[in-house]
């Protein structure tokens, strides 16, 4: 861990843990690892941004106007709210994605601030040039923002211990940590193994 170190959690969000309207097999699992790198970032005054989805009622997104998923992280529902369990104090930078009605926004990169600040332009403010990433889903949100963190020239490091996939296909989560290692990424499967 080094000071241009921060951490991205995606999407760790109600609806994508068991009983959300598009839950991942076991989503709530990642809750108590993400919750030991934030205390880890927290400790060491690292900066850490979470992402959301956060669409609107009406969007290309959902099966009923188009789109390839039920609705869910509706804003202001409970469902896009983060998991209740998920350790996110003050310093946490929300960034929200997917606001627009024909927008899919699967990556992290596509999310803004409050403010409309892109992640990557956050990320570039703060001196970072490494990221940890973690959250929902592995094989859609996860990887999306680990390839466009890589295209944006950031190091990436996936924490697969506070992942899970959503495998409409049986080996898609298996795949989409292929592509992410190949593309340049680092994958580190447990807590122990932070790289320096």
């Amino acid at each position: 861990m080094n000071a241009k170190d921060a951490l991205v959690i995606v999407d760790a969000q109600n609806d994508f843990c068991p009983g959300g309207a598009l839950a991942v097999a076991d989503g709530d699992k990642v809750i108590v690892p993400l919750n030991r790198y934030i205390d880890l970032f927290t400790r060491q005054r690292l900066p850490i941004f979470a992402t959301r989805d956060w669409h609107p009622e009406k969007t290309s997104h959902f099966k009923d106007y188009g789109g390839p998923w039920p609705a869910h992280c509706v804003q202001q529902t409970k469902g896009a709210e983060f998991h209740p369990a998920l350790h996110l104090g003050d310093h946490v930078v929300i960034l929200s994605k997917g606001m627009a009605a024909d927008e899919d926004s699967y990556s992290g990169f596509q999310a803004v601030d409050s403010s409309g600040t892109p992640l990557a332009e956050l990320l570039r403010q703060k001196g970072v040039d490494r990221i940890f990433v973690g959250g929902l889903a592995t094989d859609y949100c996860v990887k999306y923002t680990v390839l466009d963190g890589l295209k944006q020239g950031f190091k990436v490091v996936l924490l697969c211990d506070s992942v899970r996939a959503v495998n409409l296909q049986p080996n898609d989560g298996a795949s989409a940590i292929d592509a992410m290692i190949e593309a340049g990424a680092v994958k580190v499967t447990e807590f122990s193994q932070l790289p320096q």
